[in-house]
């Protein structure tokens, strides 16, 4: 059960520190999109979320939206962030990661994935050796399909959480 466990634990993208993520070695940061950056019924992103990213930017590290979700979904926050994005990327299957890192040429060890769901998200990044960094989702609104997940979720974290290893709202880096 470890490897649905994160390496960070942080309440949302806001709170990340990407000067540690870069100190530490990482290039790219992966992101989730629903629940992570917007909620399901953002439709473009948000002043805060544009200063974030040009700030990301700026020192040095690459953002990149890694969504499941479609290109018609995707593609307003791609060209707001002004970012490359991965839609429709099967989440936690490992063929976008690869491909992203193949397109970068970098290392597992050079990235970063920021998600909300520990099914998709934290599982994926886990499964391909890149830092996991779980965060709050925005919302407790979810797509149908996601709703499955959040039970298995929610027993999973309950396993955690009585084995003292995880409990929500007690974040580390």
């Amino acid at each position: 059960m470890q490897i649905f466990l994160p390496d960070i634990y942080t309440q949302s993208i806001y709170t990340i520190n990407y000067e540690n993520l870069k100190n530490a070695g990482i290039k790219i940061i992966l992101f989730d999109l629903d629940n992570t950056i917007t909620s399901i019924s953002g439709t473009e992103p948000s002043k805060k979320t544009k200063d974030l990213f040009e700030d990301i930017k700026k020192q040095g590290l690459k953002p990149i939206i890694l969504s499941n979700s479609g290109k018609k979904r995707v593609e307003p926050f791609k060209e707001g962030l002004f970012v490359d994005a991965a839609c429709s990327s099967l989440k936690p299957l490992k063929r976008k990661y690869k491909k992203i890192m193949n397109i970068y040429n970098v290392k597992p060890g050079e990235v970063a994935a920021v998600g909300d769901q520990l099914i998709t998200d934290i599982f994926g990044a886990n499964r391909m050796g890149i830092t996991s960094i779980l965060v709050n989702q925005i919302s407790t609104s979810d797509f149908n399909c996601t709703k499955f997940n959040r039970f298995l979720e929610n027993m999973i974290v309950n396993h955690y959480t009585k084995r003292g290893v995880f409990k929500r709202g007690e974040y580390y880096e």
